[in-house]
């Protein structure tokens, strides 16, 4: 469902990521793991068009996304929960979710949105920037679902979100995978909540992917190496 060749960003003259390669099954959950400046969200970023890519390629289910315009890309099925959820703080719930409908070809937010986010429907007329940080969080969720995507991409989704939402969260995610198929790509230094929600753990270090591992077989101690400060 995505594939990535030889793939190189940078911020300028700074490249940032060095030739990756790896690809996304579908309906597989990926997490990709690695501390604080390792190039996880320039990954994110560069995936969803906000950030050029300077070499290689990304295909979405065998159409390469790697020049299109960032809303191009969620017309080819990349949905994005960016780091810190970014929702609009003074739009009400309901409003924050319809921005997602843009490309869909739908006016109504499908009724299995609020099914896996029954609390959203609850508080539908409420301002999103008075919610606390999980329902923050589900209401991004929410709104990349609404592009009907093929692959979400969801950088640090537990960042200020309380252990009881993230382990709710992980829940969500594996529904998400099992009833839509989607395939799923997690930035993530929480390790525990990889472990929970992924079926397979990369580890980036200094641009590069230096660990790949099914969950099954993942050597825990290995991976807490390469997270440690």
């Amino acid at each position: 469902m995505l594939q990535v060749d030889h793939y190189h960003a940078a911020y300028g003259q700074s490249e940032v990521l060095h030739g990756l390669d790896f690809t996304i099954a579908p309906g597989e959950i990926v997490a990709i793991m690695g501390r604080n400046g390792m190039g996880k969200t320039m990954l994110m970023k560069s995936l969803m068009g906000i950030v050029p890519t300077s070499e290689g390629h990304a295909m979405v289910d065998g159409t390469d996304i790697t020049s299109l315009k960032s809303f191009e890309h969620v017309a080819q099925g990349v949905a994005y929960v960016p780091q810190g959820r970014m929702i609009f703080q003074t739009m009400t719930v309901q409003e924050n979710i319809d921005t997602g409908l843009t490309l869909s070809g739908t006016s109504k937010v499908p009724d299995g949105i609020y099914e896996l986010f029954p609390v959203l429907l609850d508080m539908k007329n409420r301002r999103g920037g008075n919610l606390s940080g999980g329902h923050q969080q589900q209401i991004a969720i929410a709104r990349a679902l609404a592009t009907n995507p093929k692959v979400l991409l969801l950088d640090e989704p537990t960042e200020g979100i309380q252990p009881s939402i993230i382990r709710e969260m992980a829940r969500v995610l594996r529904r998400i995978r099992d009833e839509r198929g989607l395939s799923i790509v997690v930035s993530e230094q929480v390790l525990s909540f990889a472990l929970d929600v992924a079926d397979r753990i990369l580890v980036l270090e200094n641009g590069r992917l230096v660990h790949d591992e099914l969950r099954a077989q993942i050597d825990e101690e290995k991976v807490a190496g390469f997270l440690s400060v």
